[in-house]
């Protein structure tokens, strides 16, 4: 990726007549160069209309993205609703891939009643499975699990920089404001900051870094880790140092707000990101 773009998670709110197709040109209309295609609730895009949206994204200079259903759990032990969390991330991934899309994210599972290690075995065959079934259908982008906001959900960063290491096509997408919720406030200094990019340079390559896939909000969070999404000014997330240790490591790739203030949240993020 040839620079950081942001962009929101789904069509922006001030969106005329709101549908994916008008949203890729709003984004460009208020100034933003990224938009993830939110599949949240099923993949509701036509093949057809992933071809248009390929051509409106592209005559617009915007990068898209696609989040997979959040009915996902890879781990989970009936084996029609593993199988089925498999079928979603595939199809996905085939109509992200139509929409030109460079990179896809998923919460991976759930630990329910096993331990770390072995929900980080049948996670990794899972992903194994699907990135050969996406490389036959000559499907290039990026599988990304997320790093996940609660404790109880697999996806620490340690562990999706691990997936990363062992399945060539997969790379985290790092979620910043669910790490300092799952942490219970942490993660939220530049030290801190700078010590997950440094993490991901280290263990994944400086490659990681020039090829990011970023949430970022807001967030509400007690003992058992995340609760909901804030907008950025409403909340004790440290944005601003966020930004920074963002620019000294000159990242580059696509950074997604997830704030109910969509675009709003967005457009401050590339504020201070440009140092307006």
């Amino acid at each position: 990726m040839e620079r950081l773009r942001i962009g929101t998670a789904g069509i922006p709110l001030s969106t005329p007549k709101p549908s994916i197709l008008n949203g890729i040109k709003q984004v460009k209309e208020i100034g933003l160069d990224a938009m993830e295609l939110e599949f949240v609730r099923g993949v509701n895009l036509s093949s057809e209309n992933a071809k248009l949206a390929k051509k409106i994204a592209q005559s617009n200079d915007v990068v898209l993205t696609a989040h997979a259903p959040y009915y996902i759990n890879l781990n989970s032990p009936d084996k029609a609703k593993k199988e089925a969390s498999i079928q979603r991330i595939l199809l996905t991934a085939e109509r992200a891939w139509e929409a030109g899309a460079y990179s896809i994210v998923f919460h991976a599972a759930y630990y329910l009643n096993s331990d770390k290690s072995k929900t980080y075995e049948i996670v990794k065959e899972s992903l194994k499975r699907i990135v050969k079934e996406a490389q036959d259908k000559g499907i290039e982008l990026w599988i990304r699990p997320e790093t996940t906001g609660k404790p109880t959900q697999f996806g620490d960063l340690d562990e999706l920089i691990r997936l990363s290491q062992e399945i060539e096509q997969v790379l985290p997408c790092i979620d910043f404001a669910h790490i300092h919720a799952r942490s219970k406030g942490k993660f939220n200094s530049y030290e801190e900051f700078t010590e997950i990019l440094k993490k991901i340079e280290e263990q994944l390559g400086k490659e990681a870094l020039k090829n990011m896939h970023i949430h970022f909000s807001g967030i509400a969070y007690g003992e058992k880790g995340e609760q909901n999404h804030l907008i950025l000014k409403e909340s004790d997330f440290n944005y601003k140092d966020m930004v920074r240790a963002w620019k000294d490591f000159k990242i580059k790739g696509v950074a997604i707000s997830e704030s109910p203030n969509l675009e709003g949240d967005a457009l401050l993020i590339k504020k201070e990101l440009l140092g307006e």
